[in-house]
This record gives C-alpha cells, sequence and structure tokens, in this order.
C-alpha cells in the first residue's frame, strides 16, 4: 500500500516539472517581458531547478502580481505568472491554492489562443495533474484525455504527446486499470528514447512510470533494471537533493522491501528521507510518504518500537496537513471529497497494529498507547464526519443569531459554488461545437460573485468572531475531552476493524470509555471475518440479503432447507457478540451504549446480537443486547461534543410532517404487478379519516432501489420514475399521523411529495416548524449508485426537470435545508449503512441531515415493512413527546421491547423490530 502512494507522487512531481518547463516554452516565444519580469522569472527557474520550492513562492507571488499590474489579469504573461506560481503550489503540496490559479490560466489560454491550440492543451494537462494528485480520478481523466487528443494532432509520436500520455497513464494507474495504463507508459518511453537526450531527467522520468506500474503488478524482474536506469539518470542530471532523486530512490527501496531485500532497502530509504526533508520541509506529503515507507519497513521486520516511532511521525503530519485542509471549505472537493487521512486511514491501522504488540509486551506502557491510539483510530475512521458536524454544532455556538447566520450563508455558498464548478469542469472537455458559450459566461459571472462573497464572510469571522475557529475545526477527542461529556450511565464504544496485513493478522481493536474507565481489547475477528458474519446475520433479517451475488452470497454463508422465511442464527449472533464484547462486559452492563462502528460493523444493527447462550432458538425469550442496553450510533467520536453542543429541545410548534408515497412508474415490462401498484399508488395521495388504514404487512416485501445514474447535475428522470412503487407508505404515514393525531396538511403524498414542495417549505422557514421529519420513500445509497452520483432520496418526479426539481434530493440538496428536528426519520430504505461493502457508515445522506439541523436520525438498514414501522415510530416518538426527560435512545429500546414481548407472534423476528437504528443524540436534553 505505501509502494502504491509514494511511486503515485514522486510521478506526480516529476511531471510538473515538465509540464512547467514545456509551458513556459511555449509562452516566452510569444511575449515581451519588461525586465523586471524577466528577472524574477529567471530567479524562479533557477530555484525550481534547485527544488527550493519554499523561497521560489514568495518570488513566484510578487512575479504574478507584477504581471498583473503591468499587463492585465487576461493576458498571457498573467497567465504564464500564475501556472509558475500555481506549478511551486502543487510541488509544495498545497493543492487547494494551486487549483484556482490553474483554472484561471486556462481560462485565459482559451480566450487568447482558442479552444484547439498547443497552449490550451497544456493547461488542461497541467490541471489533470493537479487532480490526479489529489485522487479526483474522475474529474482528472477527461481533461487528460481531451489533451492527448489536442497534442497528438502534431502527430501520434510527437514529443507533445509524451506528457498527456504519462498523465493518463497515471490516472489508470492510480485506479489500478493496470492494461490500460501499460500501453500508454510504452508509448511514451518509446517517444522520449526517440526524442530526448540519454541523460535527460524527463527520460528518467517515464522509465520511472513504467518502473512504478511493473512495481504494482509483481513485476520486479522488469521493474528494477528501468529504476535502476531511472535513478541513474536522474542522479546525473539533477542536484543530488533534488526531490526527483529522494523519490527515485524511495521508489526502488519500496520494491526491495517487498522483496523481503530488507538489507537494500533500508539505506535507500534512509538517504531518500534525508533528501526530501531538506528540499521539501518536515510537513510535505512526499515526506510523509517517506517516513510511512520507512515504518512499514520495519513492520515487516516485527521491530514494532522502530514502526510505531515512524507511524507516529507520519500520521502526525497526516494529520497536520488534514486539520489545515478542512479551513478550506469553500474549496471542498467534489470528485473526491474524502480528506487526506480517510484516503490513507491504512498508515493508523500499521500504528494501532503495531502499538497494541507493544503494549502487550510492556504493560507499563499501555495505559499511555491506550489513549494515543484512541485518537489515531479516530483519524483512521476518517473526520470528514467530524468536519460536518462541528461546522453544523457551530452554526449554534453561544446562541449567536448573528454568526449562525453567517456560516448557514456560507455553507450555502459553498453548495453552490461546488454545483457551478462542477458544470465548469465538465464544459471545459466538451467539444467546442457543443459548449454553450453564453451559460459558460454566466456561470463564470456566478463563481466570481460566489468567490468574492466567501471572502468576504471568511474575512468577518476571523474578526468579529474570533473563536469560530477553533470551535469549528474537528480533531480527535481525546479520552478525557470524551469521559466531560459523557453521562454516568453512558459507555462510548469505538470499533477499528484491520485487515491480515503480514506479519499481523486480520484484528478489531476496540475502545471502551466510560466516566471514570477506559479499555482497549483485540478481537480476532478482522475485516473479511466481520464481513462474513454480519453478512451471515443479515441473510436471517433482510430478504434482499438472498438477492446478492459474487461474495458473501447467503447461499453459501446459511445452511437453508430451502424454506423462503427469514431464519435468524441466535447462536451465531451470541458468538459475535463474545468474540467483540466478552472482554469489557463489566464495562458496559446496563449502560447506553455509544457506539462509533467501523467497516462491515456500519451495516450491523447491534440489537440483534445476543449477550447469553440460548437454551433454544426462540425469538422472544432471547437475550438480545437492547433488552440491557439502549444504544446510539454516532458516525464519529467528536460528534459526541458536536450534537451535545444543541442538544437542547427543538422549538419547533409543530410534531411531525411526512413525505412519502412518490409517484413512479416501475417496470411492468420486466414485473407484470408493478403497474398495479403504480395504480395503488395514485389512488393513495391523501389521508381519510373516515377511511380505516390497511397497513401493508409482512406478505408484501419492499423492493430496493435500482440503480441511480446522473446525467450532469441531474438524476437520470427515466432511471427514477422506473422505480419500484411504494403504495403502502401511504397507509404508513396516514397511520403515524392518525396515531400521533396529526392535520392531512402535514401529510405530503403523491403528487405533493416533491422536491421543490420540501426546498419551498425550507427556504420559507416551515419546515424548521417541525419537530419530526419523517421520509417514507426509496433512499439511494453508495452501492446503488453509478460513479460519482450522490446518495439522496427519490420524490414524485416532475414532468421537466429544473434546478428547483429533479425528483431526486440529493445529499448536498438536503445539506441546505433548514431544519429544526429532534428526529428525522428514514424508513422504505436502507440509509444506515448503504448496503455496500464500499459504502460509508450513515452513506453521506444521514450525515447531510446533521448539517442541515437535525439532533437525531431513525434510518433503517433494510427495507422494513410499513407495518413495523408504524409501531416503532409511534410507540417512541409518542413516548418522547409524553415524557421530555425521556431519551430517544431509551424511547426506541422501548418501542423494540414491547414487540418482541407483547407483539403478534411474527413481531418478536428481529426482522420486523431491529432494522432500525438511532443515530446522533440519543440522550434526553439537559
Amino acid at each position: 500500500m505505501s509502494a502504491r502512494r509514494s511511486m503515485r507522487i514522486a510521478v506526480g512531481l516529476i511531471t510538473a516539472v515538465v509540464l512547467w518547463a514545456m509551458t513556459a516554452d511555449h509562452l516566452t516565444a510569444q511575449t515581451q517581458r519588461a525586465d523586471d519580469l524577466d528577472t524574477l522569472n529567471g530567479q524562479i527557474g533557477e530555484l525550481q531547478r534547485q527544488a527550493k520550492y519554499a523561497e521560489a513562492a514568495p518570488i513566484a507571488e510578487r512575479y504574478a502580481a507584477l504581471a498583473r499590474q503591468l499587463r492585465g489579469e487576461d493576458h498571457l504573461e498573467y497567465g504564464n505568472a500564475i501556472v509558475v506560481l500555481a506549478s511551486i503550489y502543487r510541488a509544495q503540496g498545497r493543492y487547494a491554492e494551486a487549483e484556482p490559479l490553474m483554472k484561471r490560466a486556462l481560462v485565459i489560454a482559451e480566450m487568447a489562443k482558442g479552444p484547439y491550440h498547443p497552449l490550451f492543451g497544456f493547461r488542461l494537462t497541467s490541471l489533470a495533474e493537479l487532480y490526479r494528485a489529489e485522487g479526483r480520478f474522475a474529474e482528472a481523466e477527461p481533461l487528460a484525455t481531451r489533451a492527448l487528443r489536442m497534442a497528438e494532432a502534431f502527430g501520434p509520436d510527437a514529443p507533445e504527446v509524451c506528457v498527456p500520455l504519462n498523465i493518463l497513464a497515471g490516472i489508470y494507474e492510480d485506479q489500478r486499470r493496470y492494461t490500460e495504463a501499460e500501453p500508454l507508459y510504452k508509448r511514451a518511453l518509446a517517444i522520449a528514447e526517440k526524442v530526448l537526450e540519454s541523460k535527460d531527467p524527463d527520460l528518467g522520468a517515464t522509465l520511472n512510470n513504467l518502473a512504478g506500474l511493473y512495481y504494482h503488478q509483481g513485476r520486479y524482474t522488469e521493474a528494477e533494471p528501468l529504476a535502476l536506469r531511472a535513478l541513474a539518470i536522474t542522479e546525473a542530471s539533477l542536484d543530488p537533493y533534488h526531490p526527483s532523486v529522494g523519490l527515485q530512490l524511495n521508489n526502488l527501496a519500496e520494491a526491495y522491501r517487498a522483496q523481503r531485500r530488507y538489507a537494500e532497502a533500508e539505506p535507500l530509504m534512509k538517504r531518500a528521507l534525508a533528501i526530501l526533508e531538506k528540499a521539501l520541509g518536515p510537513d510535505h506529503l512526499n515526506v510523509r510518504a517517506s517516513v510511512d515507507t520507512l515504518a512499514y519497513l520495519y513492520f515487516a521486520q516485527q521491530d514494532w518500537w522502530s514502526a510505531a516511532e515512524f507511524w507516529k511521525r507520519s500520521t502526525a503530519l497526516l494529520a497536520r496537513r488534514t486539520k489545515r485542509n478542512f479551513d478550506d471549505v469553500g474549496r471542498t472537493r467534489i470528485g473526491n471529497p474524502k480528506s487526506e487521512a480517510a484516503q490513507s486511514h491504512w498508515l493508523f491501522w500499521g500504528l494501532v497494529k503495531a502499538a497494541h504488540r507493544i503494549a502487550v509486551q510492556d504493560p507499563k506502557l499501555a495505559m499511555q498507547l491506550t489513549r494515543e491510539t484512541f485518537e489515531a483510530a479516530q483519524w483512521a475512521q476518517g473526520m470528514d464526519v467530524a468536519a460536518s458536524l462541528a461546522q453544523m454544532a457551530s452554526r449554534g455556538a453561544k446562541g449567536n443569531s448573528a454568526l449562525a447566520a453567517l456560516i448557514r450563508e456560507r455553507q450555502d455558498l459553498v453548495g453552490g459554488w461546488q454545483e457551478r464548478d462542477a458544470y465548469r469542469s465538465a464544459s471545459m472537455v466538451l467539444h467546442p461545437g457543443n459548449r454553450d458559450r453564453v451559460a459558460e459566461a454566466a456561470n463564470a459571472a456566478k463563481l466570481a460573485e460566489i468567490d468574492a462573497r466567501i471572502s468576504d464572510i471568511d474575512r468577518r469571522l476571523k474578526v468579529e468572531f474570533v473563536d469560530y475557529a477553533g470551535f469549528a475545526s474537528p480533531e480527535p477527542l481525546s479520552v478525557a475531552e470524551v469521559q466531560t461529556d459523557l453521562r454516568d450511565d453512558e459507555a462510548l464504544i469505538l470499533t477499528l476493524d484491520t485487515p491480515k496485513w503480514e506479519p499481523t493478522p486480520e484484528e478489531t481493536f476496540i475502545w471502551v470509555v466510560t466516566k471514570k474507565e477506559m479499555r482497549w481489547i483485540r478481537s480476532d475477528v478482522g475485516t473479511e471475518a466481520l464481513k462474513r458474519e454480519v453478512a451471515a446475520l443479515r441473510c436471517g433479517l433482510d430478504a434482499a440479503a438472498w438477492e446478492v451475488v459474487g461474495a458473501h452470497k447467503c447461499t453459501d454463508l446459511v445452511a437453508t432447507d430451502g424454506n423462503s422465511s427469514l431464519t435468524f442464527d441466535i447462536v451465531r449472533a451470541h458468538r459475535l457478540y463474545q468474540s467483540l464484547f466478552a472482554q469489557v462486559e463489566d464495562l458496559i452492563r446496563d449502560k447506553h451504549l455509544l457506539i462509533v462502528p467501523s467497516g462491515p460493523l456500519t451495516q450491523l444493527p447491534f440489537q440483534v446480537l445476543v449477550t447469553a447462550a440460548p437454551a433454544k432458538s426462540e425469538y422472544r425469550s432471547a437475550a438480545w443486547l437492547i433488552r440491557s442496553n439502549p444504544i446510539t450510533v454516532l458516525p464519529a467520536v467528536s460528534s459526541l461534543k458536536a450534537l451535545r453542543r444543541v442538544a437542547k429541545t427543538s422549538g419547533a410548534p409543530k410534531p411531525m410532517i411526512g413525505v412519502g408515497n412518490p409517484l413512479l412508474d416501475g417496470n411492468p415490462a420486466e414485473r407484470a404487478w408493478e403497474a398495479e401498484w403504480a395504480k395503488l399508488a395514485r389512488e393513495k395521495q391523501v389521508c381519510e379519516p373516515t377511511r380505516p388504514q390497511r397497513v401493508v404487512g409482512r406478505a408484501e416485501k419492499r423492493r430496493g432501489v435500482r440503480k441511480i445514474a446522473m446525467r450532469g447535475a441531474r438524476a437520470d428522470l427515466q432511471l427514477l420514475r422506473s422505480q419500484a412503487p411504494l403504495y403502502d407508505t401511504a397507509d404508513e404515514l396516514c397511520a403515524v399521523a392518525k396515531a400521533l393525531r396529526l392535520p392531512p396538511e402535514d401529510i405530503l403524498l403523491g403528487a405533493r411529495a416533491t422536491e421543490a414542495n420540501i426546498k419551498k417549505l425550507s427556504s420559507g422557514s416551515r419546515l424548521a416548524a417541525y419537530r419530526v421529519v419523517h421520509f417514507a420513500t426509496h433512499g439511494v445509497m453508495a452501492g446503488e449508485l453509478e460513479a460519482d452520483s450522490e446518495p439522496g432520496l427519490i420524490l414524485t418526479p416532475p414532468q421537466e426537470q429544473s434546478d428547483l426539481d429533479d425528483g431526486y434530493l440529493s445529499a448536498s440538496e438536503v445539506s441546505s435545508l433548514k431544519l429544526d428536528a429532534d428526529w428525522v426519520i428514514l424508513s422504505a430504505c436502507n440509509t444506515a449503512a448503504g448496503g455496500s461493502d464500499k459504502a460509508e457508515a450513515l452513506s453521506g445522506l444521514a450525515r447531510a441531515f446533521f448539517y442541515a439541523g437535525a439532533r437525531s436520525l431513525l434510518v433503517s438498514h433494510w427495507a422494513v415493512n410499513s407495518a413495523a414501522t408504524v409501531k416503532l415510530v409511534t410507540t417512541a416518538v409518542g413516548a418522547t413527546a409524553r415524557d421530555k426527560k425521556l431519551g430517544r435512545a431509551e424511547a426506541l429500546r422501548r418501542a423494540m421491547l414491547a414487540m418482541i414481548n407483547k407483539g403478534e407472534a411474527d413481531d418478536a423476528h428481529p426482522a420486523n423490530w431491529a432494522p432500525f437504528v438511532l443515530v446522533g443524540e440519543g440522550a434526553a436534553a439537559k
């Protein structure tokens, strides 16, 4: 893993130098520089050749400012200056600062030379390489592809083709699309061999690229001679302390390590680290990668102390970079929204694995290491969730309405900026004949307006609200901070599952923190075992699990006699409970559990675990964990602090609004019965108090969502309409309304269940007037989306789509809603974990509701039937409405126990009482 990251960084940095040189050559012949500009440019070029980026950056900033002053902001000279500055920022890992400069230079090149000119192609290539460095492959690939096609106009073997070939191949390589990358790298090398001198560093970089691809494929005998030749060229042609030398040394050493040639690898790695630290400074991304390679070298040799020492250095650097990046909210990445820490979570795995073995060998260090790894595990899970929750909480900081309004406006502006920036990027790669220049100009003007307003808001925040930044910046909570926020009857549980990582097995680490105690334990079940066990348990809970193909099929995991009914394995549920919690039973007994799950455990409703060996497989008498423990799921440890800052009871005057029964056509051509479902949905668009509500039972199982795709910024309308109708959700919402005595106008069904209506209610602050917001509709999660489409909720599709209403309420649109809700209920869909091995916890959708101002969410792990939903929702919500001192987690626990102990025979099956989990603030407000 570390080899892949290190090699990718090396290619990006070397290519950046090549790109700058090529761009500068083209511009030099076309512009007349003033003497002072020429002098500054010469100084910058010399410093770049020596890789002295810290010294070059302020000179490049002066160069760009002077070029703008002398030539104007639309002049090629200024475009050249900001490309030079952007290349330095990129070499320093300052991606957020480089991106707007590169985009501006791209616009200048197109205005001056047109969309077919080589200069425009070079600018596309620069931006593609920046996106590649950030892991934004969906945005990088079309830019690099178009740049390559433009370069090929010079001829298939022209020198101009070499750079875009290398970059496009690198984009494929980083996505493990090796068969697509190899011919491009070979073609680039053939061109470089023909047109470059034998000692040219660009030839060395191209050799290094192909060597890196072979390393990643385990083709070491083919890779090594290429890498050695590349290193010889680079050492002979560049300064001994040039970062390219360090990166190539590091990559060669990584290959040696992969072959267990540790004695050869170690001196190369140490030399590489010395070069990179001197050239780039201690906080550069490439220095972090170099430190990490040494950590893994020692880890592979079971030198746990040395491995932990170096991983502490690399993870601390990564954490510092991530925290800095969270401040740049206005430039949040669209294609790859994960932070650096989330993308490199495996570094924290290594630290935790090594530290636990040190703690076993030296018990005196155990407590200290427990505290340190508790914070490392939070970084490993990713702090992106924490960022959105902290910003949500900051809106209510100290009850300051002016601050709240300003932050709310900024967040809305960011959402608009992201959408418009995505449109701008998509337009740039279109053929010139297919572009709408008028719309692009209007979009660019709006982007500039948003940028100016965000900058103005940021200035006000710094001057008028000096404590805001510290409050909103997400950081892992220490054990002491958690204990401050915990109540006497609570226990926080943090899990971190890890795969088999030689020489260590797969394993899961669990931290339990109570008001006065803490404990760190290790379980033998790791990532793969948990996937298998959780999937097997879900086979007894979710009918849709039996439709899964590929790995972890129910037919492979669960013995069956052909009976179509779900049979839940109580013995297996007890065995998993023992594996996870047997060592901490004394700490969690009778406590309200606040669980921060990881990996496969995000798809497990913990209430179905069984705490005692069953005498018989009987659901009503089983020792379910929910019998003794209320359970709340937290998306991040730091969300405990953030959510409790806004834990006051909602001030909304109305009890609940319900939205469901979207008017969908289904797909009668393949499933004839969906025509009848669509007909029933259109007949159930109002709640009729005089008509008995028929809530659908267990005989009619809901169908999950079919894959959704985005077409530009909008969901595919035909795919939306073809989803299975959910006519029974009308009965569900009407039954809830009857039980809670809601007026008919507070239930939006059928033609009223639209995205436009939701947004209008929000913009008029009427949505914030409801304490409970209940969506009974399809939720589209990570495993049900194409490419980079956002998760969201399907509502009644419009006849014609617009920016206001395309029929799909996406996560970013949810985050822009204005709520003051104690509960947001998401039923009729799998909203808890996304139903996919690759799905993030809470799927991004539930997270967006927190951002909008919800205090807790009731989300389902599978498509639960309406009858069970009505019982759980009315019992839990009704209980908290009657008793303000009752926590939401306890209310849900009582609702579940009522179904188990006193419901109908089928109610005791966990498929009916266990689908919902409470996420967020589960305790009563103080």
